[in-house]
């Protein structure tokens, strides 16, 4: 009795110890943004149209890794399950948008019809991820679905390298370099921001994409289907709902998101190849863990929000407190802004969303 006496004096005396730690560190956070915000814009070392172009650059990016991260978190809002290889399944849609964008270069097509060229680049990028996701999800997690959670977490990550090193060794470890398009080349003005043309293609995409996504899963019968299985997978399969085949919907959708968003990412940064499926899809997770696993419109949340520190956070925050080299800690500025919200907000932006039991 004393000993559990003792015991739940030194939570007593714990707990608070660490609350007060995380307001120190909150509020430390905040003074160091304000400040380095405040000393960088001071400067005027960038010029206002400078931060306008960071800021666009910001959403492409951000959209790109809204896409990815819808893969994650679907599979995780209806399996509770990281899919790790989902970057890998975002890299074989690039690399194949690329295949076909050079064949269709050759051909003339990529330059006399440049919509259709692209349409058909798309329709090929994602039929590929998507054609993967459905492909690991038959043979290596079904298998293993009421495996302990560490095993398919182990086997993601296998999954992973797998794909990796099996693009590399088909086609080589090499940079492919995306074909040029006239069309998509130059810029124009849009409310005093400065917009590329292949960013304004990959927002508006973008955008197009994740409505559709969102009415399909609030809006349709399918869209039902994977909210019930997601509330509880008995209750669904008693009231008639096909769990296998419903989890295979939220595989092929998420692989088909990852299959645009590689085919932008090839637009946008210009080239692709075996190992670019890695720091994206570790970001795209970080975006989905950001506006809150599991959650649809979080995800798209949290992936503009990451696109926009990281395009911004360098210039706006670590060279105002005197931090060499900042740009070139833009990685390390996404990574540390996902530690800084969850300390916040530990469910993320807009919240995990789970089943109420399992909350």
């Amino acid at each position: 009795m004393a000993e559990t006496v003792g015991t739940g004096a030194r939570r007593k005396i714990q707990l608070p110890v660490v609350d007060t730690f995380l307001w120190v560190v909150r509020i430390a956070a905040l003074i160091a943004v304000v400040w380095g915000a405040f000393f960088s814009l001071r400067s005027g070392r960038l010029s206002l149209q400078q931060w306008r172009d960071l800021i666009v650059f910001g959403i492409a990016q951000g959209s790109v890794y809204a896409l990815i991260a819808l893969g994650y978190t679907m599979v995780y809002g209806v399996l509770r399950f990281i899919n790790f290889a989902h970057g890998e399944v975002f890299m074989c849609g690039a690399m194949s948008g690329y295949f076909v964008a050079d064949a269709l270069a050759k051909s003339g097509l990529w330059a006399s019809q440049p919509f259709l060229s692209l349409f058909i680049t798309l329709l090929a990028s994602m039929a590929t991820s998507t054609a993967i996701a459905l492909l690991l999800e038959r043979v290596a997690y079904r298998p293993l679905r009421g495996a302990p959670r560490l095993i398919p977490f182990i086997t993601a990550i296998g999954a992973s390298f797998f794909l990796q090193y099996a693009v590399g060794g088909l086609f080589g470890f090499d940079f492919k370099a995306f074909p040029q398009m006239p069309v998509l080349e130059g810029s124009f003005r849009f409310v005093g921001f400065r917009i590329l043309r292949t960013q304004a293609l990959v927002i508006v995409a973008a955008a197009v994409m994740m409505a559709g996504l969102y009415l399909f899963v609030e809006r349709t019968k399918a869209g039902k289907a994977i909210r019930a299985v997601s509330e509880d997978q008995e209750i669904a399969r008693l009231m008639g709902i096909n769990v296998d085949r419903t989890i295979s919907l939220v595989f092929g959708i998420g692989g088909a998101m990852a299959g645009a968003a590689g085919l932008l990412y090839g637009l946008v940064f210009g080239q692709v190849h075996f190992f670019t499926g890695f720091l994206p899809g570790i970001k795209a997770f970080t975006a989905a863990v950001l506006g809150g696993i599991g959650n649809i419109p979080g995800a798209m949340v949290g992936g503009l929000t990451l696109g926009g520190v990281e395009s911004l956070g360098p210039s706006l925050v670590l060279t105002g407190l005197g931090i060499p080299s900042a740009h070139q800690l833009k990685d390390v500025v996404a990574f540390l802004v996902l530690v800084l919200v969850l300390i916040f907000l530990p469910t993320g932006i807009l919240g995990e969303r789970l089943a109420e039991e399992r909350a």
